[in-house]
């Protein structure tokens, strides 16, 4: 639906105080013209040119950055000695069990901790390197960490020592997902990434070639036992370390959202200024921001499926073979090395293929894989039913080689739709939905299912989650396209922000640009466009139900809009915390809900300085003044907020800015229900907050109070702007304010 621009004024009814506010304005404008002008370069530069022409050489993509394999190399070696536990436990899962006297039960359960670990331990290397680049670091002290244990496993001799070799295992692999893609796509410029990620896959694959191989030399011809593998594995680990002292970290986003930045400078002929980011995001809030976003969101319900299927399959194969096969160790040993070697190839296949898909359409990739996920179950399910053994075990290798290949294609969308510092906190989300959530829920269905219908039947069972994954997967696509601009106009609106206050620019105090918010599937909000400026007094109007209230919401961080950036000071505070807001300054009395009920007066007005961490003595002055503006509160300091007049509740809820002194005030229904006298008493302490120099933001449904206090208005209608200026003017605006509102406004028309 079309809607009429906000009404801009440029008549004598514009004052100069407007005018003020709507330059301020017309710079966020040429931030959305900047970010339009450059949108298509933008997606050039991280490797989307929108044809399918072949890419450069990998050594030509290379070269003009003077980078070199090193860091695939290194990064994939240290994915094939991790997998050297993992794949050792895999085939001689039947020997530890007799040997330590475990059932297949107990198995499930201690593969289902270890796969807890790596799904949880992610989170906390993301967090500690999401501030600083140090990813380097701790990709080879987590290597140390597993040579140790591979070579201690040797050693174990009870259920417990295994519990905590997998668990401790685990954790320190938990690099390898958090960590490893992320930092590759640092290391390289976009039109060498997804081959970057696909050789990354394939020497990890050839890890699973690699291992299971000297498992079945080591346990077969060389006569070694189990333990003895895992002595030889830990030796091998801790050899490779010296090969990792020369992996560096480039940074976050060298070759990519840095270009974007340089990007928006280049374009108005200027050096790219640099500023602290004083409001980035924490831990937690990175992660709710990453999943407001579709892909993501969509991506992460697929792995969770994906892990139902996957957890349990590699849990399952090793039993399959020995008591369906008749495979021993060193048979299962070649049996997952020529699966893995099938899975190599492909990768190396897929590399151009999927470098050429992802620069005609990223989304392209996803629906890619999503197929190849519905021929790799489809395989599997086959595989386990047919008769001969060769055939069956050409499907198995079949199968591997096409699910090898979801690895680098879906790494290359999950990590491409997010800022650069956020990749971390994408690839952690991305092991607790396969290996966490859809692992844990897969590994305790298992039993119950090979229980009642045997491992043949717990084979077959895992074309469900396969064909739902594969489904999930198609549908995913369409979102990459619109996820990856919407990340490239973030960089560049952040970028050119920072450039016009580095130039002298002046930009509003708080600015919302493009607001959608949604509850649920309703969407009440659209497109919208909100303005204040420094001391400023704004009435923000329009019938029950327009989404003034939900606006307020997105200002304070109560919600979060699904499109559109909410700045304050310059800077974007769109998914901030709503604490974080407080102590920027930012303070909102909610409309009827402004006082902590079973708390007395006292206890509330204690409990904003509080929250503000101001002391004891500086707090007793300022409620003080609250007691001084507002003698009723004095009278009532010691009875409980709930047994207040609804005028006085609305004194105790104003009573919050006099203690927080916040420099941007929002107040929603400031008179509701309450008697004139009582608004009158309130609006007098509004002006005053004002002429403090604090900022007010006045939801109001009576015209008639709201102009008394401000100069500039905004209306809004069914979730849309549709006036912006000067207050006096929206009074002709007959089709706008409707009888409901003019009833309050012409009598103050006529007594003036």
């Amino acid at each position: 639906m079309t809607v009429a621009p906000p009404n801009r004024l440029g008549t004598s009814g514009e004052t100069a105080h407007l005018a003020k506010v709507h330059e301020a304005e017309r710079l966020v404008g040429e931030v959305s013209e900047t970010r339009e002008r450059l949108r298509d370069e933008a997606r050039r530069t991280l490797g989307v040119t929108g044809d399918d022409s072949k890419p450069p050489p990998l050594r030509e993509a290379l070269r003009p950055h003077g980078l070199t394999v090193y860091p695939v190399g290194i990064l994939g070696t240290l994915f094939v000695v991790d997998q050297f536990q993992g794949y050792g436990f895999d085939v001689l899962r039947p020997e530890i069990s007799r040997s330590l006297g475990i059932g297949i039960g107990s198995i499930g359960a201690l593969t289902a901790l270890q796969f807890l670990a790596i799904a949880t331990a992610p989170l906390f290397m993301a967090a500690y390197v999401q501030r600083r680049p140090r990813r380097a670091m701790v990709c080879i002290l987590t290597a140390a960490v597993w040579a140790v244990v591979t070579l201690y496993t040797g050693f174990v001799v009870s259920v417990w020592g295994l519990a905590f070799v997998l668990v401790l295992d685990g954790l320190s692999s938990g690099s390898v997902s958090a960590l490893h893609q992320p930092l590759l796509i640092d290391s390289y410029p976009p039109q060498a990434r997804v081959r970057a990620l696909s050789f990354y896959g394939a020497i990890g694959r050839f890890g699973n070639v690699l291992a299971p191989l000297a498992v079945a030399l080591l346990a077969g011809p060389l006569g070694f036992t189990w333990r003895g593998v895992f002595l030889v594995f830990g030796i091998a680990c801790l050899a490779v370390l010296p090969l990792t002292l020369w992996l560096r970290d480039p940074g976050f986003g060298k070759y990519d959202t840095d270009q974007l930045r340089a990007a928006v400078h280049e374009l108005h002929g200027e050096d790219r200024q640099l500023s602290q980011d004083d409001v980035s995001l924490g831990f937690f809030e990175i992660v709710r921001r990453l999943l407001l976003i579709p892909t993501i969101r969509r991506l992460l319900v697929a792995f969770t499926v994906f892990g139902l299927l996957l957890i349990p399959y590699n849990t399952v194969l090793s039993f399959y073979l020995d008591e369906n096969l008749g495979f021993g160790p060193g048979e299962r040993g070649l049996f997952f090395a020529g699966t893995a070697g099938a899975g190599v190839v492909a990768l190396v296949l897929f590399a151009r293929i999927g470098e050429q898909m992802f620069r005609k359409s990223p989304g392209r990739v996803v629906e890619v894989a999503g197929l190849l996920l519905g021929i790799g179950v489809t395989l599997i399910v086959v595989a386990v039913l047919v008769d001969n053994v060769v055939i069956a075990v050409a499907l198995f290798a079949l199968s591997h080689a096409v699910i090898a290949v979801l690895g680098p294609a879906l790494g290359i969308a999950l990590l491409s739709v997010v800022p650069a510092r956020m990749r971390p906190h994408a690839s952690a989300l991305y092991g607790i939905f396969l290996g966490g959530v859809g692992g844990i829920a897969g590994a305790l269905l298992l039993g119950s299912v090979s229980n009642r219908y045997g491992l043949t039947g717990a084979m077959v069972s895992l074309l469900v989650p396969g064909v739902l994954g594969s489904l999930l997967l198609r549908n995913c696509g369409k979102y990459v396209g619109p996820d990856l601009d919407r990340m490239i106009d973030e960089v560049l609106e952040d970028e050119e922000i920072k450039r016009i206050t580095a130039s002298g620019g002046r930009l509003p105090m708080l600015s919302c640009r493009g607001i959608d918010f949604s509850y649920g599937p309703l969407q009440v909000l659209f497109d919208v466009d909100f303005t204040v400026d420094d001391g400023e007094m704004v009435a923000l109007l329009g019938t029950n139900g327009a989404g003034k209230s939900t606006l307020l919401k997105v200002i304070s961080g109560i919600g979060l809009p699904t499109a559109g950036s909410v700045r304050y000071r310059g800077q974007d505070i769109t998914y901030l915390d709503a604490e974080r807001r407080t102590r920027l300054g930012i303070t909102q009395i909610p409309g009827g809900r402004a006082v902590f009920g079973p708390l007395t007066v006292v206890e509330n007005l204690r409990s904003y300085g509080y929250s503000l961490g101001k002391g004891r003595r500086g707090l007793d002055s300022l409620m003080d003044e609250c007691f001084e503006a507002f003698p009723r509160l004095a009278e009532r300091r010691n009875s409980l907020a709930s047994t207040l007049s609804g005028g006085e509740q609305q004194m105790l809820g104003l009573s919050k800015a006099l203690v927080m002194k916040p420099r941007l005030l929002v107040i929603d229904e400031l008179s509701l229900g309450l008697a004139p006298v009582i608004i009158e008493q309130l609006l007098v302490m509004v002006r005053q907050i004002n002429a403090t120099g604090t900022a007010v933001v006045l939801v109001e449904q009576s015209v008639n109070i709201a102009l008394s206090l401000v100069e500039h208005a905004y209306f809004m209608e069914k979730g849309e702007m549709r006036f912006d200026g000067a207050a006096a003017d929206l009074l002709a605006r007959d089709d706008l304010l409707r009888a409901v509102f003019l009833e309050g406004a012409a009598s103050r028309d006529g007594g003036s």
